[in-house]
């Protein structure tokens, strides 16, 4: 038995009455894009905010910060979606919940605030890591300047940090693009949603899941490429180059 390969199947029509084929996959595509974005600008103001935290003076900020980033960190994904989506309206007041569970692409907002909290506690970690990368010796210039301790991480420590840590980032902001599919346990018809249906309605697999497979691919290839270029643009000259040489 041969597998019959159709990859006209895409300028067919889809029995979900939305278009064709690569017209319902355009919109998954769509789906993904804006939720990795979403996910990510959230993902890399509350890692930076905790990731500062974490390596201020304070014991019990530190403490709250790390206890941040050790629950979102460690709880798995697919588990965090299913309490957004499904546990929070129940806990919360009656009026509401009801308001929750009608709101319009209530998948799509839920999705993107548990991959945003998911992928904050690693932001954070990466953040945290970066300052203390930083030599000593520039905290202590920020304090003979004159700096305050929220100006010297406003103006010295969080910029170097965040300069420091592009490639890493661009790991994350990766991760954050493939982690979207687990969207689809909650009812996000992103790509892989759109690729599962398609194989479902049609029983063409193969061509489903390659189309779903070079669009990953060309998300990420535009991250890698983006954050290279951002890299380049940002980078300390001279520091980055020790801190390379030292690995």
């Amino acid at each position: 038995m041969h597998y019959h390969w159709n990859w006209g199947i895409f300028f067919e029509m889809s029995p979900e009455g939305t278009g064709t084929y690569l017209e319902t996959f355009v919109w998954g595509f769509g789906w993904t894009v804006a939720t990795s974005l979403s996910a990510w600008i959230m993902a890399l103001v509350l890692g930076c905010i905790v990731g500062v935290l974490r390596t201020t003076s304070s014991p019990w900020v530190v403490r709250i910060a790390n206890g941040y980033v050790e629950l979102f960190r460690n709880i798995p994904l697919i588990v965090q979606m299913f309490l957004w989506y499904f546990v929070l309206p129940e806990l919360v007041p009656v009026g509401i919940g009801d308001w929750l569970k009608q709101l319009p692409d209530a998948a799509f907002y839920n999705a993107v605030i548990a991959l945003g909290f998911f992928t904050s506690a690693r932001v954070a970690e990466q953040v945290r890591a970066g300052i203390q990368s930083i030599p000593r010796g520039q905290r202590a210039a920020a304090t003979a300047l004159g700096l305050t301790g929220l100006q010297t991480y406003r103006y010295v420590l969080v910029p170097m940090a965040l300069r420091i840590i592009v490639p890493p980032l661009t790991s994350e902001f990766m991760n954050v693009v493939k982690n979207s599919a687990v969207g689809l346990t909650i009812g996000l018809v992103e790509l892989t949603g759109r690729a599962r249906a398609m194989q479902e309605f049609s029983f063409q697999v193969f061509e489903a899941f390659t189309a779903a497979t070079l669009a990953y691919v060309l998300i990420t290839i535009s991250i890698v490429l983006l954050m290279r270029w951002l890299e380049r643009r940002v980078a300390i000259p001279g520091f980055i180059a020790r801190a390379g040489a030292a690995h």
